[in-house]
C-alpha cells in the first residue's frame, strides 16, 4: 500500500505535552467491531472486560538513554553531540543515534561528563556504534547518572525534560530496564484501575519488549512493502505462554495493552493462536491484510500520521474506520501521542 494512504491532518494543538492527572482520567475512545464509537474514560476500561479475560502489559522500563556530550579528536575538543542509545549488543557496547552524526568518525571519543565512549563504527541514518570505557552494571549506573529520559521529539521539541518526566514517562508495570521509549498505552494505568480489573476477575499478564529509538523514525519509503522495521528484543516466558493458552482454552479474551504487547504476542503465536515461549528480536511489521491470531482487543494511544503504528491499528480495525475515528477524535479535542488519550479497539466485524 502507499504510505500516503495513512496520512491525515493533525493540528499541532492536539499533541499532548503532559499526561492526564490522574492517569486513568484520560479519555478513551471505544471503536467497536461494527464501527460504532463510544466516548469514555480510561477508568471505564473494566466495563469492557469480563471475569476470565486477560490483559497483557509490557513491563519494560525506560532507561535514561539520551546523553549530551562533546566530541574529542586527536586531543582537541569538537562540537556538542547528542546521543540516544537504542540497543545494547555487548556489556560495553550500544548502538545509538547521534546528532549530528556527520561530525563523527570511527575512533572519535565522545565525553559525557564522567562517562566516555569511542565511536567504533558508523551506520545508516545517523546510527553509530559506541564502545564505552565501562561495562555491565557499572555502565548501567553511569548511564543512569549521566543521561536523561528520552522524550519523543514531538514533545522534547516544544519543552525541556523536567523532573516530573522521570515518573510520568514510566508505566506502573515498569520492571525490566531496556527501553528508550515508553509503551505508552500502559501510561494510563493506576494502582486503583489495576485493583478494579483484578476485582472483576481480569488477569494481568506480562511480556517484555524493549522499545528502540527506531520507533521515532519516520517511514521514508513510498510504499509499505519497502519499509524495514528496526528489530526490538521481546520476551514471553513459558509460564505466561501457558497462562494465555489457558485463557484461550476457557473461551475468554486477550486484550493487548499497547502495540508493543500486541506485536510480541503475535510473534509468539502460531497460526491457531497457540502461544509458545519467545526470547528474540522482533521486527514484525503489521499493515492492512495481516491476519491477527493472538488478541481480541487492543488498547493503544492515538498515533502519528504515516507511522507504522497507525498502519497497525488500521490493520486491526480497517483503514477507513480508523480515519473516521481519528477525524472524530480531532473534532472532539482528544489528546494525541505519548502523553495523550487512549483508544480501545475491537477488530472489524467480518
Amino acid at each position: 500500500m502507499r504510505v500516503d494512504d495513512f496520512d491525515f491532518a493533525l493540528p499541532a494543538a492536539a499533541i499532548a505535552l503532559r499526561p492526564a492527572r490522574p492517569r486513568d482520567s484520560a479519555r478513551m475512545m471505544v471503536v467497536h467491531g461494527d464501527g460504532r464509537l463510544e466516548h469514555r474514560h480510561m477508568r471505564d476500561l473494566p466495563d469492557y472486560l469480563a471475569a476470565g479475560d486477560a490483559i497483557v502489559v509490557n513491563d519494560t522500563r525506560v532507561m535514561r538513554a539520551r546523553l549530551h556530550g562533546r566530541r574529542w579528536r586527536d586531543g582537541v575538543a569538537g562540537p556538542k553531540i547528542e546521543v540516544t542509545l537504542h540497543k545494547r549488543h555487548a556489556a560495553d557496547r550500544f548502538f545509538a543515534f547521534a546528532r549530528p552524526a556527520r561530525k563523527l568518525n570511527p575512533g572519535d571519543r565522545i565525553v559525557f561528563g564522567d562517562l566516555a565512549a569511542d565511536v567504533a563504527g558508523l551506520g545508516q541514518g545517523g546510527e553509530v556504534e559506541l564502545s564505552f570505557a565501562l561495562a555491565g552494571a557499572a555502565l548501567d549506573t553511569a548511564i543512569a547518572a549521566a543521561g536523561e529520559i528520552p522524550l519523543p521529539p514531538y514533545i522534547a521539541g516544544k519543552r525541556g525534560v523536567d523532573a516530573s518526566d522521570a515518573e510520568d514517562y514510566q508505566t506502573v508495570f515498569a520492571r525490566v530496564t531496556g527501553s528508550v521509549a515508553a509503551p505508552t498505552a500502559g501510561l494510563h494505568f493506576t494502582p486503583g484501575l489495576r485493583a478494579r480489573l483484578a476485582a472483576r476477575g481480569v488477569a494481568e499478564k506480562k511480556v517484555t519488549l524493549h522499545v528502540g529509538a527506531g520507533t521515532f523514525l519516520p517511514v521514508t519509503a513510498d510504499d509499505t512493502s519497502q519499509h524495514v522495521m528496526h528489530g526490538e528484543y521481546g520476551v514471553l516466558d513459558a509460564s505466561m505462554a501457558a497462562d494465555l493458552n489457558a485463557v484461550r482454552q476457557a473461551g475468554a479474551r486477550i486484550a493487548a495493552v499497547g502495540t508493543t504487547s500486541l506485536r510480541t504476542l503475535e510473534s509468539a503465536a502460531d497460526e491457531n493462536g497457540h502461544f509458545s515461549a519467545l526470547a528474540e528480536e522482533i521486527a514484525l511489521f503489521i499493515t492492512p491484510g495481516y491476519r491477527f491470531r493472538a488478541v481480541d482487543m487492543l488498547l493503544t494511544n492515538f498515533h502519528i500520521p504515516r507511522s507504522t503504528l497507525f498502519m497497525l491499528v488500521s490493520a486491526f480495525c480497517g483503514l477507513e474506520r480508523m480515519k473516521q475515528a481519528y477525524g472524530e477524535a480531532i473534532a472532539m479535542g482528544y489528546r494525541f501521542y505519548s502523553y495523550g488519550d487512549a483508544c480501545l479497539l475491537f477488530p472489524a466485524d467480518s
